[in-house]
């Protein structure tokens, strides 16, 4: 159960998404998969307000874990890596943070995995916006994995109960998330 801090976060995350990020009408969602609906959750990460409470959520149900860092594929955990990183130094939480790319980038460090350089043997939580089929955060395990670290939990803002849950624990991966799309009432 929530604590009432985290539950009134919670309600005015929901609030937030519900009025600026969720928009009706006809989407061909990342996946390819069609929906009559689209929840943009940088709408929200992107603002101050709505990245402040994204931070402070994920920063208090992750508080009694053992990880090292906190991050997740781009652009979806982007701003909520960005935002989470900043609550860190603020409230001097030792937690790092990263974003993982589509692949390598060819040039520089040639790194997938960017941010804090993580060492092998590192845990990590992956998060991103929201989870459809689940098939960005199981590309970023790959990336994770083949440079030795561990991701065994992801958390979404928001779960739109389409088979994300069940593809990531195929890979080892257990989705929380904050919200289900049915809280919105789809």
């Amino acid at each position: 159960m929530d604590s009432p801090g985290v539950a009134d976060l919670k309600l005015k995350l929901r609030d937030l998404l519900d009025k600026e990020a969720l928009r009706r009408g006809e989407f061909v969602l990342s996946s390819g998969k069609k929906s009559n609906y689209y929840l943009d959750g940088r709408v929200i990460t992107l603002a101050p307000e709505g990245a402040f409470l994204v931070a402070c959520i994920i920063l208090e149900l992750v508080k009694d874990l053992k990880i090292d860092a906190i991050g997740g594929p781009t652009l979806g955990a982007d701003p909520i890596a960005g935002a989470i990183a900043c609550l860190c130094h603020q409230k001097k939480i030792s937690l790092t943070t990263f974003i993982v790319r589509k692949q390598a980038k060819e040039h520089g460090t040639q790194r997938q995995v960017e941010g804090p350089s993580l060492k092998k043997g590192s845990t990590v939580i992956l998060v991103d916006d929201v989870a459809t089929t689940g098939k960005a955060l199981i590309e970023a395990k790959a990336a994770l994995d083949a440079i030795g670290v561990a991701a065994h939990k992801a958390l979404v803002i928001v779960d739109r109960n389409e088979g994300a849950r069940e593809n990531l624990a195929q890979h080892g991966l257990d989705l929380e998330s904050i919200f289900s799309i049915k809280d919105f009432g789809l």
